[in-house]
């Protein structure tokens, strides 16, 4: 139920002629506004549940009696990401200052323009930022992977190996994708497919780390992780002399496979020897899928600093969902002037 709360301010005047007003409260800014707490409902239908401006004010006028319009939603939203400026920077150098984190971007409809979202994620923090341009301008803008000095776990786009300062880990999920692609082309009647055989000594080689992770081992018995390495090797060098001609559009895709999982061996497998990186990135993947599933809700949004203001918001319900918070309770903080900022520790 939606209660109103009203403050009368006093003023009066002395006989010397000072004039002596209270001060109101801590948070009323206006003479007539919302509360921290509607305006907490509106950001979670709008940002954590991806109902567009026009849905969220309907969905306040019919559940609270609150009739509101859109453009106050977009204000709301705006003023809100407007208070996340220390959290996105502490958020940042987290981040870039981490042993291990992953990276990704996806495209985003914005003002009818195709823009790119890029996140920037750990397991305790999520950093997610819109941009015009999808390769390292856009990755500049958001102030991380430029400063970041440990290992960067990401797909095989070319712009994230332009970034020599850093260790590199290539998601095997991807490449187990394409290497499932390539089974898929192979003739009915083949016995075997190098394509095949790479993609199952990956899946071998993480159940070995999984496994032994699990049972709290030290290492992995070297025997059994080298027959699983050779077995990778050497299919993925038959693959690259196979399609070597690349006579067609898709043999030089294959070929193309083969010799990134030839010569990028190592950092295919980097997690075999360092426990601390994943075996692929599906991390950021999560984190940055709920922008995709926004505009599928909702559709796209209509202006860049919008799209910039509602990544602002979902960093920080990302981060704070990482911390075991609730997004209501957060987003109540925030509304308050006072967002949530996760411990050093």
């Amino acid at each position: 139920r939606v209660r109103v709360v009203e403050h009368q301010l006093i003023s009066r005047r002395c006989g010397c002629g000072t004039t002596t007003g209270a001060a109101a409260p801590e948070g009323v800014t206006a003479p007539v506004q919302y509360g921290p707490r509607i305006t907490a409902i509106v950001l979670y239908l709008y940002v954590g549940q991806f109902l567009s401006k026009k849905r969220t004010a309907q969905a306040l006028a019919e559940l609270f009696g609150t009739p509101l319009s859109a453009a106050t939603v977009a204000g709301m939203a705006a003023r809100a990401a407007a208070g996340l400026d220390g959290f996105l920077t502490e958020v940042g150098d987290r981040i870039a200052a981490a042993e291990v984190a992953g990276f990704d971007e996806t495209g985003l409809r914005v003002a009818g323009k195709l823009h790119w979202v890029h996140c920037a994620r750990t397991g305790r923090y999520t950093l997610i930022t819109c941009h015009p341009k999808r390769g390292t301008k856009g990755i500049d803008a958001a102030g991380v992977l430029g400063r970041f000095g440990g290992v960067a776990v990401h797909d095989a786009w070319a712009p994230y190996d332009t970034y020599a300062d850093v260790e590199h880990q290539l998601c095997c999920a991807h490449a187990l994708r394409e290497l499932a692609a390539v089974t898929d082309t192979a003739p009915a009647d083949a016995d075997w497919c190098w394509a095949t055989q790479a993609a199952d000594a990956l899946v071998a080689v993480q159940k070995l780390v999984a496994e032994a992770t699990a049972a709290g081992a030290d290492a992995i018995d070297p025997d059994v992780l080298d027959t699983q390495v050779r077995l990778y090797r050497s299919a993925v060098r038959i693959g690259a002399t196979q399609t070597s001609a690349r006579t067609s559009k898709v043999m030089r895709k294959h070929n193309a496979l083969a010799r990134r999982l030839r010569d990028r061996q190592h950092d295919y497998l980097r997690f075999t020897t360092d426990w601390r990186i994943p075996p692929d990135n599906n991390g950021s993947e999560r984190d940055i899928r709920m922008i995709k599933l926004r505009q599928k809700v909702s559709g796209c949004l209509r202006t860049l600093t919008g799209a910039r203001q509602f990544c602002a918001i979902r960093s920080y319900l990302s981060t704070a969902a990482k911390h075991g918070r609730t997004f209501l309770d957060t987003l109540v903080m925030l509304a308050e002037g006072r967002p949530w900022m996760p411990e050093t520790s």
